[in-house]
């Protein structure tokens, strides 16, 4: 992985392909808050992930270019930005949907019915596990673990965990109501 700096804007070469360049910035309120966030640590990589946090939510996803200019801000290597990323499940290098539905796997979760989570959300949300349906309203992803075992199976959507969701009736009841408003926002 190689990087080239011009006038502030970061081109990104992954595995010999060079990442469209796009001129991303941090505002003067983010670039505020990141620099409170640094400011609470004595070393700068600490601060990597509460930094990623606020880059995710102000440019949506975590770019090539999104990662470089993290990793400029914090004076951090590109590949130590990039690993943090690949590791944790919160952190998204492509587009989710706007509910982002994330079924735990772990050992807890799969032997109390989480396989059958994840085929009914397949079923109602007309997505595969890893897909985002066409109108960006949901996407579904299975995660490693939710730190939830003792309320298992679990799904979080966006930051709410719904915890004890072992009947479809339980998944309807949560699902439903963001169908709903995902067809009245379609319809506006």
């Amino acid at each position: 992985m190689r990087r080239w700096r011009r006038d502030s804007v970061f081109v990104v070469c992954f595995e010999g392909v060079v990442v469209k360049r796009m001129e991303v910035r941090f505002t003067a309120a983010q670039e505020e808050e990141i620099g409170a966030i640094v400011g609470r640590y004595s070393e700068r990589s600490a601060a990597l992930i509460p930094v990623l946090f606020v880059a995710q939510e102000a440019f949506g996803t975590l770019s090539p270019e999104v990662l470089a200019l993290v990793a400029q801000r914090l004076e951090l290597p590109l590949v130590q930005v990039l690993s943090v990323v690949q590791f944790y499940e919160m952190f998204h290098s492509q587009p989710v949907g706007r509910h982002h539905v994330q079924v735990c796997q772990s050992i807890s979760c799969a032997l109390l019915g989480s396989g059958r989570l994840v085929a009914h959300l397949e079923k109602k949300l007309g997505v595969r596990v890893g897909e985002t349906r066409p109108d960006g309203a949901f996407s579904l992803s299975r995660v490693e673990c939710l730190a939830s075992c003792g309320t298992a199976p679990v799904m979080r959507i966006n930051d709410v965990y719904h915890e004890n969701m072992a009947s479809p009736e339980a998944i309807d009841a949560v699902i439903d109501p963001l169908m709903e408003a995902a067809a009245d926002r379609k319809s506006e």
